[in-house]
C-alpha cells in the first residue's frame, strides 16, 4: 500500500463572503501526526470542514490533493471513500438508527458493492475497537450520539475512525470536554492507528493532549494561515506562554475571536 499524502497549497476559504482562509500551506503523510494550535477565530476548524467538503465553505483559492487526486473535485462521500475522515467537534446525533448499523453501513460503503464485510467479522472488528476504547457493549446498539455525554461522543468518533481505517484523519478538538481519564482512553485510541499508512491532523486548544499524543509537527495557526511551525516543543512553549510572543515576534496585530470558525 503506498503511503498517504494530503498537500495544502494555498488554500482560501470564504463564508458567506468573508475570507477566513489566507492562504494555509500543509503536507502530511502517512506515519505523521500533525498538531495545529491557535486562537479561537483564526480559521481552524473552517479548514477541518472546508478539507472534508462542507457546502457551507467556498474555496476561492488553491489545490487540495489526496494521495495525487484533486480533493476539491470530489463529493463529501467520494472524500470519505478516498480515505479522508474527520472527527467532528460537535457529532450529530441520529435518532433511530444505531452505532452498529451506522458503522457497518460506513465500512461497506467505503468498501465498494461486492466487497462488504460479513456480519461475524464486523461484530468481531466492532468488539475489539470497544474493548479498546473501554466502551460497554451496549453502546453497539444505542442510537448514533443520542442521550451521549461529551465524552461518549468523542469515544464514538474514534470508534468510527477506528473502524473505518482512513488513510488522513482530522481531528477537530477531539479533547474538548473530556476528563483525564477519557482523553487518555482517546489518545490509546489514536495512537494505536500510528503507522506508515495513517497520517493524522489534530486541532487544539491545548498541550495535554499532546502529552498523550506526541505529534511529529506543531503549526501556529492565525489570521487564517500557518503562521510558525515547530517540534513538540513548540506546543509546550505555547501552553506556558501563550501566544503573544508569537504574534510580537511576527508582528501580528490581535483578531477578534470568532468562535465559529
Amino acid at each position: 500500500m503506498t503511503i498517504p499524502k494530503l498537500y495544502i497549497k494555498d488554500l482560501h476559504v470564504s463564508i458567506d463572503k468573508k475570507q477566513i482562509l489566507k492562504g494555509v500551506n500543509l503536507e502530511i503523510k502517512g506515519g505523521e501526526i500533525h498538531a495545529i494550535m491557535g486562537p479561537n477565530g483564526t480559521g481552524k476548524s473552517t479548514l477541518a470542514s472546508a478539507l472534508m467538503g462542507h457546502p457551507k465553505y467556498e474555496v476561492t483559492q488553491g489545490s487540495v490533493s489526496l494521495d495525487g487526486k484533486d480533493l476539491l473535485e470530489m463529493e463529501v462521500d467520494e472524500r470519505a471513500r478516498a480515505g479522508l475522515f474527520l472527527a467532528m467537534q460537535y457529532p450529530s446525533e441520529v435518532s433511530g438508527v444505531t452505532n452498529s448499523d451506522f458503522l457497518r453501513s460506513a465500512v461497506n460503503a467505503k468498501r465498494g458493492e461486492g466487497n462488504e464485510i460479513s456480519l461475524m467479522r464486523f461484530i468481531r472488528q466492532l468488539d475489539q475497537k470497544m474493548a479498546l476504547l473501554e466502551m460497554e457493549e451496549s453502546f453497539a446498539t444505542r442510537y448514533l450520539n443520542e442521550g451521549f455525554s461529551g465524552g461518549e461522543k468523542k469515544r464514538n468518533e474514534i470508534l468510527q475512525m477506528l473502524m473505518l481505517k482512513p488513510r488522513i484523519a482530522i481531528l477537530d478538538e477531539i479533547d474538548s470536554g473530556l476528563d483525564i481519564d477519557a482523553l487518555k482512553v482517546v489518545a490509546k485510541g489514536v495512537n494505536s492507528m500510528r503507522s506508515p499508512e495513517f497520517g493524522c491532523l489534530i486541532i487544539t486548544h491545548y498541550q495535554r493532549l499532546l502529552n498523550y499524543i506526541q505529534p511529529d509537527f506543531v503549526h501556529v495557526f492565525m489570521q487564517g494561515r500557518i503562521v510558525k511551525s515547530g517540534g513538540p516543543e513548540l506546543a509546550v512553549r505555547l501552553e506556558e506562554e501563550g501566544y503573544d510572543w508569537v504574534k510580537e515576534e511576527l508582528g501580528i496585530e490581535d483578531e477578534v475571536a470568532n468562535s465559529t470558525v
